[in-house]
Order: structure tokens, then C-alpha cells, then sequence
């Protein structure tokens, strides 16, 4: 999962991503003739996505084949259901998507697995919603292990008590995240997440500044993304309470970086969305031109493979295999990583 209108460290990337738009081709056209597509549901003006959509194109020239990436340009997830009906009718050999809400895509994605399309979740959802779709595995940062990672941090900094910043609670995973943080702590989560209704910035400060100042033996504040982190830092910093108030916040933004440098913030968890985009691609490619269904074999042929080993030590990138499904995160970016992953913040981290 990732929180929605997040801002990367590049924006000038945003220039460059165009030429990856709704329902064009990443790369040119292969021999190999193997044609795939990923529809998220991010809008036109997340800038999260510019990462998966550089794996992609990336993954597509390693494996000889082509990537399409298509997104509802407003984020509606309707429009992302109809696009994964037109993606299963035109025939692709293979579909990547995230599962941004499992009622909304049940649908159309056991449509894709119905006309024996090849299909791997990515980034939100659970493990056991990909099973139920009958995916081929799942490419993402299991949530409440993110969470209880990062809790079992905060806990070893002395803190027992937080607030979990959720601005995107219509997603599931986001209380996986809240709740891993809690029992990491020892805490009952409910009682510790406020529900922001959204994104909206003032909103987000006012109720953060209203619930610390209810809650005045709070010692940290989680925030779930971009989306988030800036506003609830307002509050922080306006009650006087900077590099006072530990704070961790999921992704990496401009502001978040600079928070981490200047010590405002204590780490970001990074669910290195790189690995989401080029894995799944790869599987597929991998799976289809060998003519192979055990996932045992692929991810041997996958670690092999000299152009993915290239890629994962470029960018300092490391997934955790299952027997299944591939964790992409989590990671975490503290001040002593903080330059390697902000150089390629936006683009492959």
C-alpha cells in the first residue's frame, strides 16, 4: 500500500514519466513477442508510481519483452476495474495490479484469471486476497510486519505510547500498519489510530494538534506516507515540540527526507516499490518464455540472472523471497542510508 498523491524527491521525473501514460508501451516492441500490462490505481498526479513505471520499462529490456502501464488519470477505482477489463480483453500473457480495494477489483481480476491470463499482485492488498484471486504470488511490503518493525524500534528508543496517522483508513492495509506498530509497543491500536478522513493537509494538522493536545503523554507519531508526514509535522513542530516527538513515517517525500537529515524524523520505512514493478515482470517473462509454473525454479532462475543482480546492487535493493510471494520491505532509511537512497530517490527507490 501506499498513500495517494505522494510527492517524490524528483519532480522533475513527472516530465519524464509522460511518455509512460495511460495505456502506452514502456519499451519498445520484442521479439519475443510476450506482452504485459500493469494497472494501478494511482492518479496522474502521484508521482510514487514514476519508480514502478522505471522498473517496468527496466524489467521489459532485461527480459526481452513489453510492459504497457495503464491508471484512472483521477484515481477513480472504478475506472481502474474497467481498465482491467479491457486489459483482459485484449489478451495480454500477463497483468500486474494492485489491489487498492478488494470489493471494487474481486471482479474484474478473477475475469483476467478466468481467460487463463497470467496475473501478480502488487504493492496493497493482502497476501490472503492475491490467494483468493488466484494470483501467481504477491510483490509487496507485508504491512503489519512493516509495522511491527518499525514498532520494535520505537520501543528500543524507550517510546510506549503513539498516534498512528491514517489518512487512507478505506484501505485495510493501512490499519495493518497501525496495528504492527501497537503490539510492537504493547498498546491497543485502536485507540492509538486517528482516522484523518483523507488527505487534506489542514485537516490532517488540526486533528493531529487536537489529538496531541488531548493526549499530552503521547511520545510518537506515526504517519502512513507523503500524504500525511508533512501535515502532521506542522502540527508537531507549531505545539513546540520538534525533534522533541518521536516521529517515523512510511515512503519517502522531499519533506520526509529532510526531516530524517535534520533529525526531526526518526526513520522512513521504504517498501522499495523498484522491486515491485520489475519482479512481477520478470516472474512472468521468466515463467512464459521457460515454460515453467514452479515458483521454486523461477525465483532460482530469476536470483541468477545477471541483469537482476545488476540492478539489485545499483540500487542497494533488497526483497525477501518466500515460498510464494516476494516481500519487497520493508527497509529503513535513517540518516546513515540516507544518501545512497536519495540519490535514487523517484526514479528506482
Amino acid at each position: 500500500m501506499h498513500s495517494n498523491k505522494s510527492k517524490g524527491l524528483m519532480k522533475c521525473l513527472a516530465i519524464a514519466s509522460l511518455g509512460l501514460s495511460l495505456g502506452l508501451s514502456t519499451g519498445a516492441s520484442h521479439a519475443a513477442g510476450e506482452k504485459f500490462v500493469l494497472v494501478s490505481h494511482a492518479p496522474d498526479s502521484d508521482s510514487w508510481w514514476n519508480t514502478i513505471k522505471n522498473a517496468i520499462k527496466q524489467a521489459g529490456e532485461d527480459f526481452n519483452v513489453t510492459v504497457d502501464y495503464r491508471n484512472p488519470p483521477n484515481g477513480d477505482l472504478a475506472d481502474m476495474a474497467r481498465l482491467i477489463e479491457q486489459s483482459a480483453a485484449r489478451n495480454y500473457d500477463g497483468l500486474i495490479a494492485d489491489i487498492a480495494d478488494f470489493s471494487v477489483l474481486q471482479k474484474p481480476l478473477g475475469t483476467v484469471v478466468a481467460k487463463k491470463i497470467m496475473l501478480v499482485t502488487i504493492n496493497s492488498g493482502t497476501l490472503a486476497q492475491s490467494e483468493q484471486l488466484k494470483a501467481i504470488m504477491h510483490v509487496g511490503q507485508p504491512e503489519y510486519d512493516a509495522g511491527l518493525g518499525a514498532g520494535k524500534r520505537a520501543k528500543e528508543a524507550g517510546i510506549k505510547s503513539f498516534v498512528c496517522v491514517n489518512h487512507y483508513a478505506m484501505n485495510a492495509s493501512s490499519f495493518e500498519r497501525c496495528r504492527g506498530f501497537a503490539d510492537a509497543l504493547g498498546v491497543d491500536f485502536k485507540s492509538s489510530t486517528l482516522d484523518t478522513n483523507g488527505v487534506d493537509p489542514g485537516v490532517i494538522e488540526s486533528k493531529v494538534s487536537a489529538y496531541l493536545r488531548s493526549n499530552p503523554k503521547t511520545q510518537a507519531v506515526l504517519a502512513l506516507g507523503p500524504d500525511s508526514a508533512p501535515a502532521a509535522m506542522r502540527a508537531v513542530e507549531k505545539l513546540g515540540l520538534k525533534g522533541k516527538m518521536y516521529f517515523a513515517s512510511f515512503d519517502l517525500s522531499e519533506e520526509i527526507a529532510k526531516g530524517i537529515k535534520d533529525g526531526s524524523i526518526q526513520f522512513a520505512i521504504d517498501q522499495q516499490p523498484y522491486l515491485q514493478g520489475y519482479i512481477p515482470v520478470a516472474v512472468m517473462a521468466i515463467m512464459k518464455q521457460q515454460k515453467i509454473t514452479d515458483l521454486a525454479k523461477v525465483k532460482e532462475i530469476l536470483i541468477a540472472n545477471p541483469k537482476y543482480q545488476a540492478r539489485l546492487a545499483e540500487y542497494g535493493l533488497t526483497p525477501i523471497y518466500g515460498p510464494r510471494h516476494i516481500s519487497s520491505g520493508p527497509g529503513f532509511v535513517t540518516k546513515e542510508n540516507i544518501a545512497k537512497v536519495e540519490k535514487y530517490a523517484g526514479q528506482y527507490r
